[in-house]
Formats: C-alpha cells, sequence, structure tokens
C-alpha cells in the first residue's frame, strides 16, 4: 500500500513497516548492539523515568527500551485505569504502567515485532504480572476492543507510522468515548507534514 505525503511523493508503507520491523528485531535480539539511538537504562534515566523503580525491573524489560520520551511525566496514571500501549516493544513502558495502575489496573501492549513480543511476554511471566498482556498487531489496527482504554501511550511509535491518520483512528476507537477529544483537526493541520513529523 503507497500512501501520498506532501508534493504527492509516494510512500510503500509495507516496505517501511518491514524496515522499522527489522531495525527493532535486532533492538531486541542485540539490545547492547549499535543502534543509532540509546537504549536500556542508560535513556530510562535520561528520560526521567523513576530510578527506583526501573532499578527493580530485571535487563530483559529494561535492555531494549527505545522510546523518545517519558510518557508517564505528562499525567499519572490512576489505580486501576485501563492502559494501551501502543508499539510497546518489549514492555517497558506497559510494565511502568502495570506498576501505576496496580493489580486492579490492567496494560495491552501492542507490538507487530514478534522478537519483541516474545520477550515482553518472557518478562511478563518472569515478573508475574496478571495486570499486562501483549498482543500482536498494528497501530493501524489494534486489536482492542471499542472504548475499553482510559488511556492510551506512545512511545516514538507513531513517527514511523505511514499513516497517522489509521493510527490517531485507532486511538479514538479504543479509548472511552468521554476521554477522546470529538473536535475534528483543521485542514491546515493535516496538510502540514511538519506538524505530523514533528
Amino acid at each position: 500500500m503507497s500512501i501520498a505525503a506532501k508534493d504527492d511523493v509516494a510512500l510503500d508503507a509495507d516496505l517501511l513497516r518491514g524496515q522499522v520491523r527489522d531495525k527493532y528485531r535486532e533492538v531486541a535480539t542485540n539490545p547492547h548492539g549499535e543502534h543509532h539511538f540509546h537504549t536500556g537504562r542508560y535513556l530510562a534515566a535520561h528520560l526521567g523515568y523513576e530510578d527506583a523503580f526501573v532499578a527493580s525491573l530485571p535487563d530483559a524489560a529494561v535492555e531494549s527500551f527505545a522510546g523518545v520520551a517519558n510518557p508517564f511525566s505528562l499525567r499519572p496514571l490512576q489505580k486501576g485505569e485501563r492502559v494501551v500501549d501502543v508499539g510497546s516493544g518489549a514492555g517497558f513502558d506497559s510494565f511502568v504502567a502495570s506498576h501505576f495502575v496496580g493489580p486492579n489496573g490492567r496494560v495491552v501492549g501492542v507490538d507487530m515485532t514478534p522478537e519483541m513480543l516474545t520477550k515482553a511476554r518472557s518478562t511478563a511471566s518472569l515478573l508475574a504480572s496478571s495486570a499486562v498482556e501483549f498482543r500482536e498487531g498494528l497501530a493501524e489496527r489494534l486489536p482492542v476492543e471499542d472504548g475499553w482504554a482510559d488511556v492510551v501511550i506512545s512511545n516514538g511509535v507513531i513517527n514511523l507510522c505511514a499513516d497517522k491518520r489509521a493510527v490517531f483512528s485507532e486511538i479514538h476507537r479504543v479509548l472511552r468515548p468521554d476521554i477522546a477529544n470529538g473536535n475534528p483537526v483543521p485542514a491546515s493541520a493535516l496538510d502540514n507534514v511538519d506538524l505530523w513529523t514533528a
């Protein structure tokens, strides 16, 4: 599937998805290898994650973390909330979310890379975490029921998706209706590629 970008440059979404999958397969299987971005505990500390909690996690839960920010610095999660982590990778942000929402909350991590999912599920089993589960899927077609989530987080993955309109439509679909903003995005913003990629 090709998507027309600004100035009618065609983007092959399937090719992009395959390249992203290959890159993050490498991060899952060789987390300490040479990547063009930081990973692991160093990155988590740099982004301001809670040191004590990160230190309590096994290496497998942290070493493949490759986010771009700390989504929990925007708003603390509440006990009992239901969270979807779009592009959950090896599960780092999902494990952080489950720490905040507690045993009565739920976290669903969604990722398209089998190696990341294997690592995340293995760590969840090691931690005996019943509040978190990992599902295979795409950001553009989330395997989550309509209106299920109180919160949706994503840590840089939306930037890697060709069809951002589909991703945001899915996020809107899985959020509880009283949470999602129903206001349309202005046409000027839809046509501004800098806003999509910034």
